[in-house]
């Protein structure tokens, strides 16, 4: 590796004049000083709704110190890993700001886990406690023996929001295999007992944010209380336009607080700027999220390609009062030109779009607020942020030439959790992250990603990038998603596979997609093959499953198969 200089920031010339090069990652000594002076700031403030029922900036700063109080009570001690397993629902920040404020680290869990994801994630995280939905529990008793959890407090969707009747999916008292303990309950014993505050620093760790394992079992990214500070300044320095207003913000998140995305911008960003949050328990359900969008008229959302598409189809968006709209943040997956172009349609504003890891603490590049036209990029690098691209020897490439992307920022977390060999080829030996993208910079430093390595297609010695394909695709009448990967072919080495799905009623086939995509690309990277699916694979995020895909290309499945993520 010979990258012993640091890269040019030529992007800075494309900031807002207001925008600074450089952040303080030590604005606030830790996370939790940093909820607690906004806790305190916009007490009276309405911090979370959910439910029909609302939380106050107030509230959550009693009921947080609370929990605290319990889980201190039962050993629990600095350093401690604690998982929260819950879905978008208002014990999710009490719980968190709970385990931070005693001292612990928070492991985020897929709600909707596998018993086979869950035993790995625990063990891995070495967690002896755990705050879980209760309809995860089931999930939970079949492989709890073999784990290290020792506490196991259960929630219900209504936890925390006082007259609140959620019906819940199990009654804890059904269960005889393992002691529960309420989440509700554990509020009140922790209510009359004394809250150690610990002196917790920027160095301590917060997160345990595990990847999606795409390549091999999941593994810990460690996020320190300096790096999300340090990204949540970053993001507040480059939208000064969304943050600088004070207690006025009104966020809708869909995104799973689980995931790194909203966990840092819907979360902890908008908390520490006194934002009103609306929270989605299952932005599955369309029409849910369309009837908060319409009560919340909110001023920031964030979502992925395929959120932003449901939403441009869903037959009420038109219901929806977009006019306090300041920020639409598209993220997880690159957002396609049609998706933005009918978003801006509807709202009037373009889908922003931004680009980062869980290895990142969230962003790495985000696109300029108010700039006219979508960019079919992630954006400039943020401030404090270093950004070089590698080719395959290692050395830097050319402006306009492809290589992988390599980051180093305050924000990048120290290594993953307890994973020495992983460590030692994930980063540069002068401390870039290798994130495995390749991008391409522009003259004016906007960074577009060209693809995943590892999804990259070679067609008789050619490269085929899947995002290409699939924005030629997905421009193509009838075609409400798609997705593109490399399938075996004794003649080119790989050949390009299609999957697409469908709009309602729409008249398309096989020879309709080739004739179009014969119109807009080169002849090796037409598909080759065309199957038709009633859905795409996605993760929790809505991220499209490509190793899904190609599970399914080996297997043979016929078309019009449902794959569930």
């Amino acid at each position: 590796m010979t990258t012993s200089f640091t890269p040019p920031r030529h992007w800075q010339q494309s900031y807002d004049a207001r925008v600074p090069t450089d952040i303080n990652p030590d604005a606030w000594p830790s996370i939790v000083a940093m909820a607690q002076e906004a806790m305190q700031r916009y007490a009276g403030h309405t911090a979370f709704r959910c439910f029909g029922h609302s939380l106050s900036y107030a509230d959550v700063n009693r009921q947080s110190c609370a929990f605290a109080a319990y889980l201190q009570h039962e050993g629990v001690r600095r350093g401690d890993r604690v998982a929260v397993m819950l879905p978008n629902i208002p014990a999710f920040p009490v719980a968190m700001f709970g385990v931070l404020r005693a001292g612990a680290a928070q492991v985020n869990v897929n709600p909707t886990y596998t018993a086979q994801e869950l035993l790995h994630q625990l063990n891995d995280a070495g967690a002896q406690t755990i705050v879980i939905i209760a309809s995860a529990l089931p999930t939970l008793e079949t492989i709890l023996v073999g784990t290290t959890i020792r506490k196991v407090i259960v929630v219900h969707p209504g936890d925390t929001l006082d007259g609140a009747v959620v019906t819940a999916d199990i009654d804890t008292q059904s269960s005889q295999r393992f002691p529960l303990t309420r989440f509700d309950d554990a509020l009140r014993l922790g209510s009359a007992l004394p809250v150690t505050p610990v002196d917790l620093t920027g160095d301590d760790l917060l997160f345990l944010q595990y990847t999606g394992g795409t390549t091999g079992p999941s593994k810990g990214a460690a996020l320190s209380h300096r790096n999300l500070i340090a990204n949540i300044m970053q993001a507040r320095a480059f939208l000064p336009d969304m943050f600088d207003t004070d207690g006025d913000n009104v966020v809708v998140t869909a995104l799973p607080l689980f995931h790194v995305f909203a966990l840092m911008v819907n979360l902890l960003t908008c908390f520490s700027a006194g934002a009103e949050n609306w929270l989605i328990p299952d932005a599955r359900n369309s029409d849910d999220l369309v009837d908060t969008l319409i009560a919340a008229r909110p001023t920031l959302l964030t979502g992925v390609n395929t959120l932003y598409g449901a939403l441009v189809r869903h037959p009420r968006i038109g219901e929806v009062d977009f006019s306090r709209l300041r920020l639409a943040i598209g993220g997880g997956a690159a957002v396609l030109p049609a998706t933005s172009a009918q978003w801006k349609h509807i709202t009037g504003q373009e889908i922003l779009e931004g680009y980062g890891l869980s290895e990142t603490s969230a962003i790495l590049c985000l696109n300029v607020m108010g700039r006219s036209n979508f960019s079919a990029a992630v954006g400039l690098p943020l401030p404090s942020t270093d950004i070089v691209l590698l080719k395959d020897d290692d050395q830097p490439a050319t402006l306009g030439e492809a290589g992988e992307i390599c980051a180093k920022g305050p924000q990048i977390m120290s290594g993953y959790w307890q994973k020495p060999t992983a460590n030692a080829t994930a980063f540069t030996a002068d401390g870039y992250l290798r994130t495995g993208d390749i991008g391409i910079f522009s003259t004016n430093g906007l960074l577009k990603i060209v693809d995943r390595k590892k999804d990259l297609i070679i067609v008789s010695g050619f490269n085929v990038y899947p995002n290409e394909v699939e924005a030629v695709v997905a421009s193509c009448t009838g075609v409400s998603e798609c997705a593109v990967i490399g399938m075996p072919d004794e003649r080119s080495g790989e050949s390009v596979c299609l999957y697409v799905v469908k709009a309602a009623n729409a008249t398309l086939d096989e020879a309709m997609l080739i004739e179009h995509c014969r119109a807009h690309l080169v002849a090796y990277k037409i598909p080759r093959h065309v199957r038709f699916l009633a859905a795409l694979p996605k993760s929790t995020v809505g991220k499209i499953l490509r190793k899904d895909l190609r599970a399914l290309a080996t297997s043979g499945s016929s078309t019009e198969t449902i794959l569930v993520g």
